[in-house]
């Protein structure tokens, strides 16, 4: 998987992107990140990406030259089914577990991470495939919501976990929250673990964890609970 981050402040995603699971996946060639600075790509003294609005208002917008260029220098296939163009926005659709498997699927993302007032609507009616948002609010820029895009899809690339396993058992991946978990020791300041989970009983664990992710999931997300028993009805009457 290749993602190329286009962002007017690299920093904050090159920091990121040197530490824990990333960094490995990076280091054992799972995935590649190229981080593209904006303003290498900006014209005049000063290698301005932003001005004024037209029609007035606050805010600046990110100008469409030095993306275009910035796209241009990746030599994108437009064609290419497997590669897709992604700009992080507040008026994007919801980043999803969903989302994460298709994107996951592809060969190449292209992220455009907003600033400012947001990004020219040439540049995403032209070359935008879909804008994503990670939430309803807003940030500063697209380079935190890039990152949370980059880890979500890569943790479903086989080998960047050291267990299969893990992304398979995480919230949301069969629209249930994830069970509560335990560690060593047994008994904690008088807080022991639950007595099932030190039973060796497979059966019984596996039980036990799906109750508690279906009560957990009804107090906290009732309408992923509800989206839970519709998906059991349906594969019921099929």
């Amino acid at each position: 998987m290749q993602f190329h981050i286009v962002t007017a402040f690299p920093d904050i995603v090159e920091g990121s992107l040197g530490v824990s699971i990333l960094k490995r996946a990076i280091d054992n060639g799972y995935i590649k990140v190229n981080v593209v600075p904006l303003r290498n790509f900006a014209d005049g003294k000063h290698l301005q990406l932003d001005d004024y609005p037209y029609g007035g208002g606050p805010g600046m917008v990110l100008k469409p030259e030095p993306i275009f260029r910035a796209f241009e220098s990746l030599k994108i296939d437009r064609k290419d089914t497997k590669t897709r163009l992604v700009y992080m926005s507040p008026q994007g659709a919801a980043l999803t577990q969903k989302k994460l498997k298709e994107l996951a699927a592809l060969n190449s993302i292209v992220v455009l991470c907003g600033r400012y007032k947001g990004v020219d609507q040439r540049v995403i009616d032209n070359w935008i495939d879909e804008e994503i948002s990670i939430g309803d609010y807003v940030l500063s820029g697209g380079e935190i919501p890039s990152l949370v895009l980059v880890d979500g899809v890569s943790r479903l690339i086989p080998g960047v976990l050291g267990n299969a396993e893990s992304a398979a058992s995480d919230s949301f991946h069969s629209n249930l929250l994830d069970c509560p978990t335990y560690t060593r020791p047994a008994n904690w300041q008088g807080l022991p673990v639950p007595e099932v989970l030190l039973s060796g009983n497979h059966k019984k664990i596996e039980e036990w964890r799906l109750n508690k992710s279906l009560q957990k999931t009804e107090m906290c997300r009732n309408d992923l609970y509800m989206k839970y028993l519709d998906n059991i009805e349906e594969n019921n009457n099929e």
